[in-house]
């Protein structure tokens, strides 16, 4: 895996040409450094690896998440506000680490290396995560409202270190699974359109287990129990990424590339004075391949102001004389490929941002749908749902829709439009960001019926649609967002891109919490109870649901515009 590009391209350009079709045409290597064969590495022989170890750690990591708020108000006696809150603010830290742990991956450890360290890492928080529920069976002397800080105290520090080993593991896994496909031929580039769909399914039947039997484990087993599992399933799917090894796809680290979007963005600022020239072709790099080991980008004539980072100043120019490029400060100098790269973001930014609020109404599927749960009739003859399985219904409609979307629509689709994918990703992000309007819509109906009926005797199965909506919405959204951001992104950018959808989804709990706090803020006044009092019965759900609806609206909007702007990048 320490082996160079050049080396590569000198062992391939030796081989007559039908041997070296025997070899992957994107660069990548195998375990041992050399060249990929495609019959012998990558394909789906690697990804069965990569998706055994995607189901276990979203085994884990939701067999913590859906039930993390019953944990916190029955057992920490949490109010409803503030376990909604820690619930969001958590889950959107798990999917903020994804950045950082993009850019360790492709600066410095390789995807492979970042993901075993973050397994280990998920691995101990998980177990802290039961020494919480553990703490009142360990020390039985000490009566049980002395304990719970130290249970708080416990309980966030190991949920906080599963959002750091997840940070490593989430955006490294989608992008490795990818890596196992060459672009370069066209049936693995035909197959790996299928990847994401089924990673997404694959994704989905983890969460179902975790849903059903790990809630019903911690609801009827006790939470010490139920806490545990989640610990060894992870430890599996670690072993189950290190016994693939060999077969795997390897791309070589290229550096930082949020670093060179900094540069970029310096660069210009120094040189905010200075003239373009009217020719393109005197920026720096404009003619060359510009950064080592990364492949270029061609000029585009958007955004010129960021080109002034390329141009070549008389001090930059007295340095390239003296043959010395290496000393010319890339923090004042860019070459054109790294200020594309630059405003391949900035062009994706505008979309990115419209879908951060769909994952705002997504955090309410494991917070405020599971407390208006908890004030409804949950038994169904003789048995009792737990409030969190309710999920259920979210994961099974994701299960169904993903064969039919990949085996129906798209066929179908494409002898309609002609497009490989049936539709484009931004049309299928469209139609998925409609789906959190009704979503809530039916939540704030079924709210309101509610309200007006006798306490805790309506049935929890009607919140059936409010979660199969989200599934539908998961199904478009999800998998078109991450579909389209690593389509656009540079080469160079793959694992920064991916993760740069998991930030949305982390923008989007990090939007719930503050929504939440601020709507109690401004609703809980002179002794009013608020619109999400402890009681809900006392309370107004009804008209957060329908404000978030309305919202909805608004970002739908806001996303048509900016789509109908937007220019596709091609290859």
């Amino acid at each position: 895996m320490a082996s160079t590009g050049e080396h590569t391209v000198a062992l391939l350009a030796g081989l007559p040409a039908e041997a070296a079709e025997a070899y992957t045409t994107d660069g990548s290597l195998d375990f041992d450094g050399n060249p990929a064969l495609k019959n012998r590495t990558g394909g789906w022989r690697a990804c069965r690896s990569i998706l055994g170890t995607e189901f276990c750690y979203c085994l884990a990591f939701h067999g913590i998440s859906f039930n993390l708020v019953t944990y916190l108000t029955t057992v920490l006696g949490q109010s409803n506000v503030a376990a909604a809150r820690n619930v969001s603010t958590w889950q959107a830290t798990c999917f903020l680490m994804p950045l950082g742990g993009a850019v360790v991956a492709d600066s410095y450890c390789g995807r492979y290396r970042t993901m075993v360290v973050s397994c280990f890492i998920g691995v101990a928080g998980m177990l802290m995560t039961a020494l919480s529920a553990y703490l009142p069976l360990l020390v039985k002397n000490i009566v049980s409202s002395n304990i719970v800080p130290s249970q708080e105290f416990v309980l966030f520090l190991g949920l906080y270190m599963i959002a750091i080993g997840l940070g490593g593991l989430r955006p490294c896994l989608m992008s490795f699974g990818a890596d196992q496909f060459d672009d370069g031929d066209p049936s693995e580039r035909a197959t790996k359109g299928s990847f994401f769909n089924w990673y997404i399914f694959n994704m989905n039947c983890a969460s179902l287990i975790s849903s059903t039997a790990i809630v019903w484990v911690q609801d009827h087993c006790g939470w010490a129990l139920g806490l545990t599992i989640p610990a060894v399933v992870l430890a599996a799917g670690l072993s189950c990424l290190v016994a693939a090894l060999r077969t795997y796809r390897f791309q070589r680290t290229r550096g930082s590339p949020l670093i060179r979007v900094c540069q970029v963005v310096v660069a210009a600022v120094r040189k905010c004075g200075i003239e373009l020239p009217a020719d393109s072709s005197l920026l720096y790099g404009m003619l060359e391949d510009g950064l080592a080991g990364v492949p270029r980008i061609d000029h585009t004539t958007d955004l010129r102001f960021f080109d002034k980072a390329a141009i070549l100043v008389a001090s930059d120019k007295e340095v390239e004389a003296a043959a010395a490029p290496a000393r010319t400060s890339p923090w004042r100098l860019c070459v054109v490929t790294q200020v594309e790269e630059f405003k391949i973001l900035v062009r994706m930014l505008p979309l990115w941002a419209s879908a951060v609020f769909f994952y705002a109404v997504s955090a309410q599927v494991t917070s405020t749908f599971v407390e208006q749960g908890m004030a409804m009739d949950a038994t169904v003859g003789s048995v009792r749902v737990p409030p969190a399985s309710m999920s259920t219904f979210d994961i099974l409609t994701i299960i169904l829709l993903v064969p039919l979307y990949d085996r129906a629509f798209v066929p179908a689709a494409r002898r309609l439009t002609g497009r490989e994918k049936g539709i484009s990703e931004l049309q299928r992000i469209g139609a998925g960001l409609a789906m959190p309007v009704l979503a809530m819509a039916s939540a704030a109906l079924l709210e309101t019926a509610r309200l007006r009926a006798a306490p805790n005797s309506t049935s929890v199965l009607w919140q059936a649609p409010q979660y199969a909506l989200m599934g539908v919405g998961e199904v478009l959204t999800t998998i078109g967002q991450l579909d389209f951001f690593y389509g656009q992104a540079p080469a160079a950018m793959k694992t920064v891109c991916t993760a740069l959808g998991l930030l949305a989804i982390a923008a989007g709990g990090y939007l719930s919490s503050f929504l939440l706090t601020t709507v109690q803020w401004a609703t809980a006044t002179g002794g009013a109870p608020g619109w999400i009092p402890d009681d809900l019965n006392e309370g107004h759900l009804d008209r957060f649901f329908w404000m978030m609806a309305g919202l909805g609206c608004l970002n739908l909007i806001a996303f048509g515009s900016c789509a109908r702007k937007y220019k596709s990048r091609k290859g």
